[in-house]
């Protein structure tokens, strides 16, 4: 009888423990569940903008991270937490947003001083006052060559003591592999300064720019143009007709003749241009990328000689060649450094800028010649030392211009909690566009923006944009107004994207509100 009730009662110890696990069990799985989808959940005002824009909300990922900081003596250690997720593990197209992880690796890799070298050497001499042989231009993909640059060149020359050249002009692109400057569009629009394909010696983003405006004294229309090039001509033959600037490209015809790289630099281009133009558009810019690299840069370079009051024994064509074994360098240029180069690429979202750094790392890193598959081993290398294991990261380009490149918006985010971790992490934050004031994010947000005008310390957002026909996409920072910072990304990859954008407004004004409340899944 005493042996029975000792096993009775070691029966019910066991059955009181197991029911007491059972109960703890089952409350700590509906805590995690209750974590989870508090977490998972669309904003109203971001929902019904989805709705009314006909986007299926399975069409959207969102990832917001709160940012934080604790000192630890003289350290600062930042530490993030999850405010909101929506299929935020989806591999997703970032469009432009890409440029994101191309700009950080490449001013941690690079450092914000790097700048981009052009080096000059001549086979020839200079005597009294005449460099007398040819003169060999080798880029390293300075992606901001642009003319202010090249008339600072043109000093630095006629600081040599050169006046006059007697040669020809050689450009040398060893720098990168032929593949990666070939042009391949994704939508066939090769005349449009986006599709600009990467050249170790870019200049002026190889984009001829018509400012374009009717006259102050007469009914006409003026047309000028940037950068400035030998024997380069305009044909307008355009009218004015009475009409808003909307759609004012519509009714606009360009033509070149003759066409490109098949006149000599003696011979006159002319860009043509007829049709209807508004007179209701007081400047706006018509760019077009009209004329092949050796044909531009040649032209461009001889322009700014002459403007720099240089002078030429006879006109140069321009070639492609490799600097001799035996030439003598003349001197070493150096662009601008990467930090401003970044601000051009982040904040007006440049295409080929992105690219040249992409390409640039690998240049570096990898040695000549440069190709996108060594720049994405770099970029892979930083990021796993990084502590990032990003599986589903697809690099194309570097640039976002792709249908291929994809990654997650968790992941996104994660490099933007890094990015605050790291030596580079102001230059980076500064390079992004600031919503209602510059870049990509001039006009967006103004009238969220205006609420806060009465606060001492103003909330702002800090956001990196892309699109493309089928995707738009937002990443960044936002510091609220409580003065919380959130690292946010969102991307619609949908065929009505393009209705997107009201739905990403209203996910940043309702991070500067300071949304994030985990109350109710929805």
């Amino acid at each position: 009888m005493r042996v029975r009730a000792q096993y009775r009662h070691r029966l019910f110890l066991l059955f009181y423990a197991s029911t007491i696990l059972l109960v703890v069990g089952l409350a700590h799985a509906a805590d995690l569940v209750s974590q989870e989808t508090a977490f998972q959940y669309i904003p109203k005002a971001v929902a019904s903008s989805l709705e009314k824009s006909q986007i299926p909300q399975d069409a959207i990922s969102i990832s917001v991270m709160e940012i934080g900081q604790a000192h630890q003596g003289k350290e600062i250690q930042y530490f993030s937490k999850t405010a909101l997720d929506w299929r935020s593990t989806e591999a997703m197209n970032p469009a432009s947003t890409m440029k994101l992880v191309t700009t950080l690796a490449g001013l941690d890799i690079l450092g914000p001083q790097y700048r981009w070298r052009t080096k000059l050497f001549t086979d020839g001499a200079i005597r009294q006052g005449v460099l007398k042989g040819n003169l060999y231009l080798q880029g390293s993909g300075d992606p901001k060559l642009i003319p202010e640059e090249l008339a600072r060149m043109m000093k630095d020359l006629q600081g040599l003591g050169i006046q006059k050249i007697d040669g020809n002009l050689i450009f040398d692109r060893s720098a990168y592999a032929p593949s990666v400057m070939e042009q391949n569009t994704i939508d066939g629009e090769a005349l449009r300064a986006y599709n600009v394909t990467p050249d170790p010696l870019l200049y002026a983003f190889r984009t001829i720019s018509f400012q374009m405006g009717k006259s102050r004294t007469a009914d006409f229309i003026d047309i000028n143009y940037t950068p400035a090039l030998a024997n380069f001509k305009i044909n307008n033959e355009m009218q004015l007709v009475d009409r808003s600037c909307d759609s004012w490209k519509k009714d606009i015809r360009f033509e070149i003749n003759p066409e490109s790289g098949s006149a000599s630099p003696n011979q006159s281009i002319s860009a043509s241009f007829s049709g209807a133009f508004p007179n209701g558009c007081k400047g706006v810019a018509y760019n077009v990328v009209a004329l092949d690299a050796n044909t531009f840069l040649t032209r461009g370079f001889i322009a700014a000689w002459e403007l720099a009051s240089g002078t030429w024994a006879q006109t140069p064509t321009g070639s492609n060649g490799i600097v001799p074994i035996t030439a003598r360098p003349l001197l070493q240029f150096e662009g601008i450094n990467l930090a401003d180069d970044v601000q051009d690429i982040n904040k007006y979202s440049n295409n080929v800028m992105a690219r040249q750094l992409m390409l640039t790392l690998a240049l570096e890193k990898m040695g000549k010649p440069a190709t996108t598959e060594n720049g994405e081993l770099v970029i892979q290398g930083w990021l796993k030392k990084m502590g990032l294991q990003f599986p589903e990261l697809m690099i194309e380009n570097g640039s976002g211009l792709s249908r291929n490149e994809a990654i997650s918006a968790q992941h996104m985010n994660e490099l933007l909690v890094t990015a605050r971790k790291l030596a580079v992490a102001e230059a980076f934050y500064n390079s992004l566009p600031l919503a209602g004031s510059d870049g990509t994010m001039r006009n967006r947000l103004m009238t969220q923006l205006r609420k806060f005008l009465h606060l001492k310390k103003k909330p702002e957002a800090r956001i990196k944009t892309g699109s493309l026909s089928d995707v738009r996409a937002i990443s960044g920072y936002v510091i609220s107004k409580s003065g919380k910072m959130y690292a946010v990304t969102s991307f619609i990859n949908h065929p009505n994207a393009w209705r997107g954008l009201e739905a990403h407004d209203q996910l940043l004004a309702w991070l500067l509100e300071d949304g994030p409340e985990p109350k109710q899944a929805r």
